[in-house]
């Protein structure tokens, strides 16, 4: 039985039509702005990508009600990867569709039935107490209702066609979702982070995410071209909301993905935190050069307020990387 939630009315912060069936819905995780959820409106039937954490779900509902909606009309909660500011939610939300099916990854999907070792990893990192405040509890859903979502599996919403794609590089469990019709696609953090405080009269400002623990550079150049190669209008972003299908975009972030390997390979010989705290500045450094460079001049408090957080987070991914791949 479903637990009662809290009605949030969505207003222009919360959800943003998109057109053509596609909203798009701010989780609230964060800030405002930095993580989203997608919502597909086909027929008098609904599909969502991506969920957010568990104190996401009353905004999905609401969301969906405000589309005159029910939560039987849902019959899909497609995740583009297992991270949890994409799929921490995903256990609650179910718990309130009855007869949606959980699409993900095949890499991904005993995370889901038992979400124990991702919890347990992640607590590792932040703790318990940080853990439930920032993502809520996670829920296990029964086996029966995950459906392994691999390379070329096609989903029809009332005959919206939706093709899966196995897009690692930024992790070996992520999905990009070509929405066929529509002519957009959904690519989770495959391709990069775009947050609209950095957008000017240039356009918009992208960048890569190493976020741990599965970083490979080449993956994630192969998995940005074939993307492209689908020619889509344009592209929809967990970090965040849609941004044009341009070749800038792409250049930007194959030129970012090899900048930040070639700064992590030259502290490859250093470890600990001396080599952390390098990897730190460097891409604080890397990045801030680049958003000059694009015409974006705000101040450090600022610049560190947006992407502190994602700083510190590749820093790790990369360092991670290093440790990994001897080689390199």
């Amino acid at each position: 039985m479903s637990q009662s939630l809290p009605f949030v009315t969505p207003d222009p912060v919360t959800c943003q039509p998109l057109g053509d069936g596609t909203l798009l819905i701010d989780t609230g995780f964060v800030r405002p702005g930095f993580d989203g959820a997608y919502l597909l409106v086909e027929g008098g039937r609904a599909a969502f990508v991506d969920c957010g954490t568990a104190h996401s779900v009353p905004r999905l509902l609401a969301t969906l009600a405000a589309q005159g909606l029910q939560p039987t009309d849902v019959e899909a909660l497609i995740l583009t990867h297992i991270h949890l500011d994409h799929a921490g939610g995903a256990g609650q939300l179910l718990q309130h569709l009855p007869h949606a099916q959980l699409l993900v990854h095949p890499r991904g999907a005993r995370h889901m039935a038992d979400p124990s070792k991702l919890w347990a990893g992640a607590s590792a990192v932040y703790g318990e107490e940080v853990m439930r405040r920032d993502y809520g509890e996670l829920l296990p859903i029964p086996a029966e209702r995950i459906i392994e979502a691999g390379e070329g599996h096609r989903f029809s919403l009332a005959g919206r066609e939706l093709h899966f794609l196995d897009t690692p590089g930024h992790a070996r469990h992520h999905l990009s979702i070509h929405d066929i019709s529509r002519e957009q696609c959904f690519t989770g953090d495959t391709f990069g982070l775009s947050y609209r405080e950095f957008d000017t009269p240039a356009g918009v400002f992208i960048l890569p995410t190493t976020t741990p623990v599965q970083f490979d550079p080449r993956a994630l150049h192969a998995s940005i071209d074939r993307i492209m190669a689908l020619q889509p209008r344009r592209l929809l972003l967990t970090h965040y909301g849609p941004v044009t299908a341009q070749p800038e975009l792409t250049a930007q972030l194959h030129r970012l993905i090899d900048a930040m390997v070639t700064l992590a390979q030259d502290q490859a010989q250093l470890g600990g935190e001396e080599r952390h705290m390098r990897l730190v500045q460097g891409l604080a450094c890397l990045y801030r050069h680049a958003l000059d460079q694009h015409g974006w001049h705000g101040d450090e408090v600022e610049f560190m307020r947006l992407l502190g957080n994602d700083i510190e987070l590749n820093a790790q991914g990369l360092g991670i990387w290093l440790d990994q791949s001897p080689t390199h």
